[in-house]
C-alpha cells in the first residue's frame, strides 16, 4: 500500500512538472491547482518538493517555471551551439576593450561561465571558464536575477569583500536599477579591485538565456571607462540576441 501511495505521489508530481515545462509561460499556483484537480495542500507539497530538487523555480510573481536542473540539461545540449554563435561577439568585445570577456549561463543558483576571450593585459588575466560564482555579487549573476533567469538560494548572502551586498533589501534595489538600465555592474563585490559589467542575452521569446560581461581591474576600468564600454557591451549583447532570434530593439 505504501508503494502504491509513493507511485501515486510520483505520478502527480510528474504531471505538475510536465504542465509547467510544456506551458508557454510561467504557471501560477492557482492555475496548477485548477488544471490538476488536486487539493491545494497536495499541490503545494508536491511543488515544494520539485522546487527543492531544482526541477521547478518561481519567478518574481511567484509563478512556476522550469528549474535550474532542466536549464542545466538544456545548456549541456545547447552550450556548444551558443558558444559558437557568441564567439564573434566575444572576440569583437575583446579586440575593442582589451579586457576579459565572458559568456555565462545560470546554473543551479550560481553563475557558470562557459566561454572567455582573455585580456591582453597580464593584470586581471584570469580564466573563469568552468568556475561557478555567486549570483548576488557578480555582474552576470545580477543580470540573471534581475530578469528572472535565476533565483537566489535560501540563507544568508555570502560576503566576499567589504563591498559585497549582503542585504536582500539592498540587492532588490540594485536589481531594480539593473532592469531600468539594461545592464549590471559589480564593483569590488566578487573580488577586491575587480570591476565587471554585464548585459543580458535573450532568445526568440525574450527570455534571458545568457549574459556577456567585460571585467578588469579598477585601475583600468574607471567610471568614465565603464560608461564607454557599457554602450559597446549592450550593442554586442543585442547583436547576439538577434542571432538567437530576438527582435532588434528599435531604440
Amino acid at each position: 500500500m505504501a508503494e502504491q501511495h509513493g507511485t501515486q505521489a510520483v505520478d502527480r508530481a510528474a504531471e505538475l512538472l510536465v504542465r509547467v515545462v510544456e506551458s508557454a509561460e510561467p504557471l501560477a499556483f492557482t492555475a496548477l491547482v485548477d488544471a490538476s484537480g488536486l487539493p491545494k495542500s497536495t499541490t503545494s507539497r508536491l511543488l515544494a518538493a520539485l522546487e527543492r530538487h531544482g526541477l521547478l523555480q518561481r519567478d518574481r510573481d511567484g509563478a512556476f517555471r522550469p528549474g535550474a536542473v532542466l536549464a542545466r540539461y538544456a545548456s549541456h545540449t545547447g552550450a556548444a551551439d551558443l558558444i559558437a554563435l557568441a564567439q564573434p561577439v566575444l572576440e569583437r568585445l575583446g579586440d575593442k576593450t582589451g579586457e576579459t570577456i565572458n559568456l555565462a549561463v545560470p546554473s543551479g543558483g550560481a553563475v557558470e561561465q562557459i566561454a572567455q576571450v582573455d585580456s591582453r593585459y597580464l593584470l586581471g588575466a584570469t580564466n573563469w571558464v568552468g568556475l561557478r560564482v555567486p549570483l548576488h555579487c557578480s555582474a552576470l549573476g545580477k543580470v540573471f536575477l534581475a530578469f528572472g533567469a535565476a533565483t537566489l538560494p535560501d540563507g544568508r548572502l555570502e560576503r566576499r569583500t567589504q563591498h559585497t551586498i549582503t542585504s536582500r533589501a539592498v540587492l532588490a534595489d540594485d536589481l531594480d536599477a539593473v532592469r531600468h538600465n539594461g545592464y549590471a555592474v559589480a564593483r569590488d563585490e566578487l573580488e577586491p579591485g575587480l570591476i565587471a559589467v554585464a548585459a543580458p542575452v535573450r532568445d526568440a521569446g525574450g527570455a534571458v538565456v545568457a549574459a556577456v560581461s567585460i571585467s578588469g581591474p579598477s585601475i583600468r576600468l574607471t567610471e568614465d571607462r565603464v560608461d564607454e564600454i557599457t554602450t559597446l557591451l549592450r550593442t554586442e549583447a543585442e547583436t547576439l540576441s538577434s542571432v538567437l532570434g530576438h527582435p532588434t530593439d528599435p531604440r
